[in-house]
Parts: C-alpha cells; structure tokens; sequence
C-alpha cells in the first residue's frame, strides 16, 4: 500500500523560470534537435540533385513533426487514448484499504500516541459542556 509519491512545489518567481527552463529543455531535446538533425540529413541528401532547395531549421522542425506523425499513423500497433473518470472504489476494495490503514495505524506509535491525545481533548470538551460551560468559550468571557 506504501507508494512513494514525490510532490513538486513551484514557488515563487524562482520556481517558475525553472519550470520555464525545464519547458525549453524539453522542446530543445525532443523537438528542436531532432528537426535539426532532419535539416542537416535533408540538405545533404539535396546536394546530390539540382531541383530540390535546401531547407531551413523551422522546415526541419516541420519535417519531423511528418516524420512522427507517419509513424504513429502507419505502425502496426494502434496506439489507443482512452480518457474517462475514474471508476469509485467497490466495497470489497473499500475494505481492504481500511483494513490496511488500521493495520498500519496500529503499528505506528506516533499516530496511536496523536489519537489519544485527541481523544483525551475531546473528553475534555464534553465534559466542561456537560457541567453548563461552553467548551469553546473561556471561562473569563463566559460570566
């Protein structure tokens, strides 16, 4: 039941030029370089024939969007996206979640200690309500 899950918080101007810097690391590697590499195979394939103009790195960017585009067009497996909400739990499923969170809050001693602790202050509360006090007020303003 343990997942490591890691939580990403973006503060501040700081954070966000480096999710910007990320960003443009990103396009470089996956879209500028290889559009690059696709101009320079291009405009050296065109040195061997007369008619065909040389391209540009937006024209190489183009040409390997083509490139990616054919290839998940024409490849044997079909790639499927299938977007839905998630289904709910069943009650079965349900069960066995709580099953494991009590177990693993019996095994934890500061959560045990922290729920006694809550426990006690609640005891506290209903008493000093049951004896005609608020439990919320002090007791200076309640006279």
């Amino acid at each position: 039941m343990k997942k490591n899950l890691n939580i990403i918080q973006i503060r501040g101007i700081k954070g966000l030029i480096f999710v910007g810097m990320i960003l443009c690391c990103l396009i470089a590697g996956f879209v500028v370089f290889p559009g690059w590499v696709a101009m320079s195979v291009w405009n050296f394939a065109v040195k061997f024939s007369y008619q065909i103009p040389t391209i540009s790195l937006l024209q190489g960017v183009l040409l390997w969007g083509i490139i990616v585009a054919s290839y998940f067009t024409f490849r044997k497996e079909k790639l499927v996206v299938c977007l839905r909400s998630p289904q709910g739990l069943s009650e079965d499923e349900l069960k066995s979640v709580f099953a494991d969170i009590k177990k693993q809050a019996q095994e934890d001693k500061i959560l045990q200690a922290m729920i006694k602790a809550r426990e006690t202050e609640l005891k506290l509360k209903d008493s000093e309500t049951s004896q005609g006090g608020n439990g919320d007020i002090p007791k200076e303003q309640q006279k």
